[in-house]
């Protein structure tokens, strides 16, 4: 409709500047046959305007006055005009002059010039007289910042109102987007927060770490300021910057966030149209593999797991039913050899995952018999069953907790690493290897959803140690690297996924109790049994090798033979630790017991 309306007013414009420059040309007096001829002249021009401008001016909803409507319309113009002065140099070139037929072009374009920038000024002012706005500082004077002002500044009913634009870049200060003034940096927020009345600031700086992001988030908070954000560069490849994509910062994007570049081909040479089974399918990481696997079209996904709520959830999330009554959804427990041996004969997967674990570590130091049943006798199942069927691919989730172990949990699973490397020695042309990574973020029991609890209850947040840190990662980030990593991976190595720099837990609560509204009480309770105050990812004795993916390193892992793990279990769980250690230990065979001890001792 509105480009109905523009179509008329330019066509009244032309028939407007061709008669009024005749008429001028002529002394303010004009004949009859002048007249006749200036309205042909007019006619011809309103007709091969409409024409041209059928192509883009008026086919497309061009954002009122902007550069990119202007320059279609100059090209749509330059058409009319050179068809209006072909016509009347023609036809008429004795009632209207070639000076008045170029004038008259002139001035109608003049005229659709005035008649959009004058629109565009207007509906800004009708967005900023507006009371139910909210009075928004905008942080970041990039590409970004520029399209948020552009959306924020349009004359669509916006819930906010730009009112000063900052940038920590001392080269934008001369920078102008739309009215606005780059202001200054970070340092000004609460000053030009008081002086534009603002309640609101916008990061248009999707690249921004998370340390940044806190800092941010710090300052405006303390200047009373509602802190939104928009979402990574990943999302914005979809289009253009507008309000949609404001949105609430949130306590994953305060911990990390970053894009994945996933090598799409690689992944699909090795998942589409084969049969990939995901043990553990029902947990935080697996049933996100699940969901990223299911993306790159295998012939069938197995999902297995003992948890049959798990398998239901993970089920109505792929296919948006969960009817469970096919061979696909498999309770098993990877304890049970025999099952899990069926499992394999009867689907014969090409790829596996192997996710399923038991992973609270304060658990795990209380029942270390369990860590060994299900982590490395589990696994060891798992292999078995793997190597048995002609399995290709397989990949062990694996955890920061089994570099240089100290915990139960890191010893049950520097094993399974080992176990795994093992498997690798007889593989022949099938790759079997593990992937070591820290905390995710958003997986059932994480320090997040801990402390949203505590913060949901009006309870002080608890954390063990003021300087304790720990790797996070986005759950979609671990599972597509670890999908990356067997696509890169080579058999027998543990590959390392890139989780950035370590974050203190401290930080972490006192933010969101900052958020939440709620003073900054942090009660600590001590670390406990098998805690490290700052996980590694790389331990003393490993050294680590880039591999094609920037993000995913390797290391060699000493290998273990399935008959180590297979011998009669001491009696108490401190024998059983101490067996455990000795299994995990990265020494020679002779040096075990020496550094087992020490460690103990430590």
């Amino acid at each position: 409709m509105r480009s109905a309306y523009l179509m008329l007013a330019d066509a009244a414009l032309l028939l407007l500047g061709i008669t009024a420059a005749t008429y001028l040309r002529w002394g303010l007096s004009i004949t009859r046959p002048n007249s006749f001829a200036a309205l042909y002249v007019a006619g011809i021009a309103i007709a091969v305007q409409i024409l041209a401008g059928g192509v883009a001016l008026y086919r497309y909803v061009w954002r009122i006055g902007s550069f990119e409507e202007f320059r279609t319309l100059s090209g749509t113009v330059v058409i009319t005009a050179a068809a209006a002065v072909a016509a009347d140099l023609l036809w008429f070139r004795d009632d209207v002059p070639f000076s008045a037929a170029v004038g008259g072009m002139a001035l109608a374009f003049i005229g659709m010039i005035s008649l959009r920038a004058g629109a565009r000024l207007f509906q800004a002012r009708r967005v900023e007289a507006r009371t139910d706005t909210q009075r928004t500082i905008v942080f970041g004077a990039g590409e970004v910042g520029r399209q948020l002002v552009e959306a924020l500044s349009s004359g669509r009913v916006q819930p906010y109102w730009p009112v000063a634009i900052l940038d920590d870049d001392p080269g934008k200060r001369s920078l102008r987007l739309r009215n606005f003034e780059v202001e200054g940096g970070r340092d000004l927020i609460a000053s030009v927060a008081r002086r534009h009345s603002a309640t609101l600031m916008i990061i248009a700086t999707p690249s921004a770490e998370a340390p940044e992001l806190r800092e941010l988030s710090d300052l405006a908070s303390a200047a009373g300021l509602e802190v939104k954000t928009i979402p990574g560069l990943a999302r914005l490849l979809d289009g253009p910057v507008g309000v949609q994509d404001v949105q609430p910062i949130t306590e994953e994007e305060l911990l990390g966030r970053r894009r994945v570049d996933l090598e799409i081909e690689s992944i699909a040479g090795y998942l589409e149209g084969k049969c990939v089974l995901v043990t553990g399918a029902g947990g935080s990481i697996g049933s996100e593999l699940c969901r990223q696997i299911h993306r790159f079209k295998p012939s069938s996904l197995v999902m297995l797991d003992r948890d049959e709520s798990g398998l239901h959830k993970v089920q109505l999330s792929l296919v948006g039913s969960a009817m469970l009554d096919g061979r696909d959804t498999v309770v098993c427990d990877i304890r049970d050899v025999e099952a899990l041996a069926a499992v394999f004969a009867e689907h014969r997967p090409d790829v596996v995952f192997h996710a399923a674990a038991l992973k609270h570590l304060p658990l795990l130091e209380t029942w270390p018999l369990e860590a060994f049943k299900t982590n490395v006798l589990g696994t060891l199942n798992v292999l078995e069953a793997a190597s048995a069927t002609g399995v290709k691919t397989l990949v062990n989730i694996s955890t920061d907790k089994a570099a240089d172990p100290v915990s139960i949990l890191g010893y049950s699973k520097r094993i399974a690493e080992r176990l795994t490397s093992g498997f690798a020695e007889h593989a022949g042309q099938a790759s079997f290897m593990s992937v070591r990574f820290g905390n995710v973020i958003g997986s059932r029991g994480s320090v997040l959803e801990t402390f949203r609890g505590q913060i949901a209850a009006g309870r002080p947040i608890t954390v063990t140690h003021p300087e304790i840190t720990r790797y996070f990662m986005m759950i979609e980030e671990a599972a597509q690297l670890v999908i990356q990593a067997g696509a890169i991976g080579s058999s027998g190595e543990v590959l390392i996924l890139d989780m950035g720099e370590p974050v203190r837990i401290d930080e972490v609560a006192r933010a969101m109790l900052r958020r939440a509204g709620m003073p900054e009480e942090v009660i600590y309770t001590g670390l406990r049994p098998g805690e490290k105050l700052h996980e590694d990812l790389l331990g003393d004795h490993e050294r680590d090798v880039p591999s094609s993916h920037p993000l995913i390193t390797t290391a060699a892992v000493p290998p273990l033979e399935p008959g180590a793990v297979l011998v009669e279990l001491p009696n108490t769980d401190k024998d059983l630790r101490r067996h455990l250690m000795g299994l995990a230990s990265v020494y020679e065979e002779q040096d075990v017991v020496g550094n087992a001890t020490k460690e103990v001792v430590e």
